[in-house]
């Protein structure tokens, strides 16, 4: 559309003639894109970018519609045509319009009154898990038909639903979910990272944009799915899209960018596919005919113009092999060699754009992800990396006053009050930081969010986080998500992030706040809780006995390594693992009530395994934990 309508000077000479014309970055202001959205869906029955919005000066909108050529054309309105009939209406008939535009502010301000409240309870989980079972594809895996989304969280769901029920139909869905994602095309062989979505059900043609929200959350997806079935593919995968957003997404001062395009000179994909003969001239006939045959790369291609998108569908490098008595060692040196010189050969190729806007909710899912995997994988630069991030943006990212976290920095400019979900992807990174560093300066920072999200977002009356602070601008309306789409809410974000807050300090405030929030959003999400499987996550937790494993002793001591290496590497998402470092004796007493107490016993590490309250007797070897862990999980399970 930008093409095509607002860089033609025919439409341009028409909008500027009667239109102030306002282009809106979403990923900047996401405040305007919920609003003018929810406008669209009210007035067109669905959404969609791009969102054109036409509007009163005083901001009440009138017309709302998605992508518009310059003419009509394939059945939809043409931009010059709506553009005149607009302002034809407004010189004839703006009382009307002006009452249009005050019907529509009304209505989408919602009723006055307090909504229902119920409650969720194990019965909206199981729920949840009829519907993402009934919407899978057994044969692709992912979920619904095409365009396909990777959407993380659902996976993150359906492990935990794993744990708490033993079904094995969850995590046999997100094993196949992840095997076929990491195989598609919507994943880089060469270069890591998953592109945007899938415009197919296979995986194979994706939207060649790669997003740092998307990477992010699949990171950390992979790092648990591992964490369940100690499958080394799955952490071969997280460890690929970090040395991707290493490489290639990182800034100077640590934090991430926002995102590269699909396109590049114009054509999108196009940094990405090959032809049959340009793999062969640069492998030769020999690697190349084994690499042609393993990749899927045909004469008559898989994408446009005879190029093809590289893709294991047709078959893994085990089945490969095996079909083919090849040794399967012998096969990936072969194409670990083979992918490297394409690699290089693609590096010389014009790249897409990248969008270097540094995003602070992003960011956050980051950091999240960074420390996760540290933590999983015992990857000491993964944690390097994540704290890199958190002190970028509390050097960059915040206000005058050092406190207000900002959006958005690009070109040393810091923009923009932060949105709740600024605060709570941070409030989630600051969490999973800490239980890798155990430093507690990311606790203290956390709680300070925390304590900001309350003053800033939290509504006093009905519960919940507006999007907006109330010291942000005044709009049409203060909209307050919950809706896990792409990204998840940032309600759903928080409500997750305040409960294990809750269970490390022991603070009843944060459960009662998070009860309330259960309470005002039940009616929503009872109505389809498929929708909403991060908040899922929050009430997975909550229906969880409180459970914590506290470790104590010299960090240096091997024994200690050992211990939180293990706690650190179980899938125990109900479970919140303590370090108390004597380094940090007296920040732990302050900050964590349930380690006070608990003390080296005659100088050797120490573990002790506490649930509902009550601790087993203290264990002090690495196989009494590991029997203590594996116990733990089998009985969750069963």
């Amino acid at each position: 559309m930008e093409r095509e309508s607002f860089e033609d000077e025919e439409v341009a000479a028409l909008l500027n003639s009667y239109f102030v014309s306002v282009k809106v970055d979403r990923e900047e202001r996401p405040d305007v894109d919920h609003i003018y959205m929810a406008v669209c869906q009210a007035v067109t029955g669905r959404g969609g970018w791009p969102l054109t919005i036409v509007m009163t000066p005083d901001k009440k909108p009138f017309f709302a519609g998605t992508y518009l050529p310059k003419h009509a054309m394939w059945g939809r309105p043409g931009l010059l045509e709506v553009l005149s009939l607009l302002k034809e209406q407004w010189d004839q008939n703006r009382d009307k319009i002006e009452q249009i535009g005050d019907k529509l502010a009304v209505s989408l301000r919602g009723p006055s009154g307090s909504r229902e409240k119920g409650q969720l309870s194990q019965a909206t989980l199981e729920q949840a898990f009829s519907q993402l079972l009934n919407d899978f594809d057994p044969t692709y895996g992912g979920f619904g038909a095409a365009p396909k989304f990777p959407t993380p969280h659902n996976l993150l769901f359906l492990m935990r639903y794993w744990r708490r029920s033993g079904d094995k139909k969850a995590i046999a869905m997100v094993i196949k979910t992840l095997n076929a994602m990491s195989r598609g095309g919507i994943y880089d062989h060469l270069g890591y990272g998953f592109a945007r979505y899938s415009t197919d059900n296979k995986w194979l043609a994706p939207h060649f944009e790669k997003m740092l929200y998307d990477n992010a959350l699949l990171c950390y997806a992979y790092v648990e799915a591992y964490q369940c079935t100690e499958d080394p593919d799955f952490a071969r995968i997280a460890e690929e899209i970090i040395t991707y957003m290493m490489r290639d997404m990182a800034s100077p001062g640590g934090a991430f960018y926002s995102a590269e395009d699909a396109d590049s000179e114009g054509v999108e994909g196009k940094f990405y596919v090959w032809s049959r003969q340009e793999v062969l001239a640069l492998l030769g006939p020999e690697l190349g005919e084994l690499f042609v045959d393993v990749y899927n790369v045909t004469q008559h291609g898989n994408f446009e113009d005879s190029t093809n998108i590289l893709n294991l569908i047709q078959h893994d490098m085990y089945d490969y092999a095996a079909r083919n008595n090849l040794d399967i060692n012998e096969l990936e040196d072969k194409m670990a060699a083979a992918r490297e010189r394409l690699y290089q050969a693609r590096e010389q190729r014009v790249h897409p754009f990248k969008d270097d806007k540094i995003l602070t909710a992003w960011n956050g899912l980051m950091v999240a992800a960074l420390a996760k995997a540290a933590r999983v994988l015992q990857r000491k630069d993964y944690a390097q990396a994540a704290e890199r991030a958190v002190e970028f943006v509390f050097s960059k990212l915040t206000a005058e006053d050092g406190k207000r976290l900002l959006a958005r920095y690009r070109d040393g400019e810091a923009a923009y009050l932060g949105y709740v979900d600024d605060y709570a992807f941070m409030l989630w990174g600051l969490l999973e930081v800490y239980e890798t560093t155990f430093n507690p300066k990311y606790l203290r920072q956390a709680l300070a969010i925390s304590r900001d999200m309350k003053e800033l977002f939290w509504d006093k009356i009905n519960g919940g986080f507006y999007f907006t602070g109330n010291d942000s601008e005044e709009l049409l309306m203060r909209p307050k998500e919950i809706y896990d789409g792409a990204v998840p809410s940032g309600n759903s974000v928080a409500a997750l992030a305040f409960l294990k807050l809750a269970r490390l300090i022991e603070d009843n405030e944060y459960i009662a706040m998070v009860e309330t929030m259960f309470s005002f959003f039940s009616q929503e999400i009872s109505h389809h809780p498929r929708a909403y499987t991060y908040f899922l996550l929050a009430v997975d937790y909550y229906l969880s006995a409180p459970s914590h494993i506290v470790i104590v002793g010299d960090r240096a001591d091997s024994g200690v390594q050992a211990m939180l290496a293990l706690a650190g590497r179980a899938f125990m998402p109900e479970t919140t693992i303590i370090y108390n470092d004597p380094e940090f004796k007296t920040d732990n007493r302050e900050l964590i009530p349930v380690a006070a107490n608990q003390i080296s016993i005659d100088g050797q590490p120490t573990a002790y395994v506490c649930e509902n309250f009550t601790c087993q007797r203290p264990i002090h070897t690495i196989e009494e934990l590991d029997d203590s862990v594996k116990r733990k999980q089998i009985t969750k399970i069963n």
